[in-house]
């Protein structure tokens, strides 16, 4: 038996591991899961950030970031950790994208720091910033991989959040200044661009649970941080539009399939406030549709930075819009989160399948999802832009067999492929991630990699679970 059968056979195995709490027939994986059953134009991609992977914090230019200055703050990083070195991307990008085309993957999807090409957040350009996205585009083109950019994936500059960050409505200047330049500069060879990364989850946990950089609390910086990233959001559209020609332009969007704890008229409009946080707040805003005030009355209190005008701006005719999905969230009433009025149930609590993260593996999830975007008048194509699973790894002779990550996204994939044939307008999965990094606020120790890496010597590991990507998609 070679290797790729015996990873095969070990990802089929490992269902039972994974899923044995809730086993039944209808959910089974079928043995052959095949690339060209989702067509040939169907795009398969990794996806990373800039700051969970460059490091080079403080080189070459590079103004600091808040996820600097957070992570630099004793008790921020549960393992005390922080991101300087990260995976040392910015020295090692040539080994890296190596192995996103050795795996078989079309798209290598990264995201672009701010502060490492205006290091003051406006004006001045650090070209030696300029120079090394060049050289990471052009290092993916020469490998045969589409780049798509994240124009912001969570890593403000200092100096803007020093003066309000995303509660001041200046960003919205300020960010406008930054796409025009990024997209002027790299429009030429990059046609796929993505403005925002998960805006509902960079303004909860960043400006009003204090979860992540830049570490505030309370509704009064959310609401106003939720205004000016949807602003932004539309508006980087429009410049994206303006600027590159033959652009393939959208927006990504944190998505958790929410399910009432029970049928209870209570339970179930916790449930839909908490769906309209988690799963409307961003996208029916860039659809024309509004804010969900109706069904979070809290949000009304967003109204006082809105301006005349706005609401007609914060609509953007988008090419795609990206779904990320990683978990199921079962809500239940709670009187002590006031406006929400609503908590999660913790997949441990459950007695579920969860991952390293505490999220519940639930691949029906993403198939729900998949179909309520679909649903909307006004979305014409979706495209997977991140889902993964953490699970603990360990190298043994040189190899990391991560079977439940494999058997994992065997049964994401099986749903995903469910909901193309039934007619949802999906046109490509982008793995999270590339390779273990740093995972905000929980540091190093959650490994979402199709590569593993210790982070003492850089040594990268093909894990299993990439050796089945490159079976997959490589296999005639």
């Amino acid at each position: 038996m070679n290797r790729r059968d015996a990873i095969k056979i070990t990802g089929l195995s490992a269902l039972g591991i994974l899923f044995s709490p809730r086993i039944s027939a209808r959910n089974l994986i079928p043995q052959v899961l095949r690339k060209a059953d989702f067509g040939k134009d169907f795009l398969w991609g990794v996806a990373t950030a800039a700051y969970q992977i460059e490091g080079a914090w403080n080189e070459d230019g590079k103004g600091v970031s808040i996820w600097d200055t957070f992570t630099h703050k004793k008790g921020k990083i549960k393992t005390k950790e922080n991101g300087d070195t990260a995976c040392d991307f910015y020295h090692r990008y040539p080994e890296d994208i190596a192995s996103v085309k050795e795996m078989g993957f079309d798209v290598n999807r990264f995201s672009l720091s701010w502060s490492r090409i205006m290091p003051n957040g406006t004006g001045e350009i650090n070209q030696k910033g300029v120079d090394f996205y060049h050289k990471v585009i052009d290092e993916c083109i020469a490998k045969g991989l589409q780049p798509w950019i994240t124009l912001y994936h969570w890593d403000l500059p200092q100096a803007l959040e020093d003066k309000g960050g995303w509660t001041n409505r200046e960003v919205i200047a300020w960010f406008s200044e930054y796409v025009e330049f990024c997209t002027r500069t790299f429009g030429d060879k990059v046609k796929n661009w993505m403005v925002l990364n998960e805006p509902a989850a960079f303004t909860a946990l960043g400006y009003m649970l204090g979860m992540h950089a830049p570490g505030k609390r309370g509704f009064s910086h959310f609401g106003a941080a939720v205004h000016h990233a949807a602003m932004c959001q539309s508006e980087g559209g429009r410049i994206i539009r303006k600027n590159v020609k033959n652009a393939n332009i959208g927006s990504t969007f944190s998505c958790s399939y929410v399910q009432p704890y029970k049928n209870t008229e209570t339970h179930i409009k916790a449930a839909d406030r908490m769906d309209a946080i988690l799963n409307r707040l961003f996208l029916e805003p860039a659809l024309g549709l509004g804010y969900p005030f109706d069904t979070v009355p809290l949000l009304n209190k967003m109204k006082k930075y809105i301006q005349d005008g706005d609401m007609e701006k914060l609509a953007f005719d988008f090419d795609f819009i990206g779904l990320q999905n990683y978990t199921r969230n079962i809500t239940r009433f709670s009187p002590f989160i006031p406006g929400a009025w609503a908590i999660e149930v913790p997949a441990k609590k459950r007695k579920v399948p969860y991952t390293d993260m505490g999220w519940e593996v639930y691949p029906d999830g993403i198939y729900q999802l998949l179909k309520k975007f679909a649903s909307y008048k006004g979305v014409k194509k979706i495209i997977v832009t991140e889902n993964g699973a953490a699970f603990p790894d360990a190298v043994e002779a040189s190899a990391v067999n991560d079977e439940k990550r494999i058997a994992f996204y065997k049964s994401y994939l099986e749903k995903i492929l469910q909901a193309k044939q039934e007619g949802v307008p999906v046109h490509g999965y982008f793995v999270w991630t590339l390779m273990d990094n740093f995972e905000w606020a929980e540091g190093f120790r959650p490994r979402f990699g199709l590569v593993y890496v210790d982070f003492q010597t850089q040594k990268r590991i093909i894990k299993n679970s990439g050796l089945w990507f490159k079976s997959f998609l490589t296999e005639k």
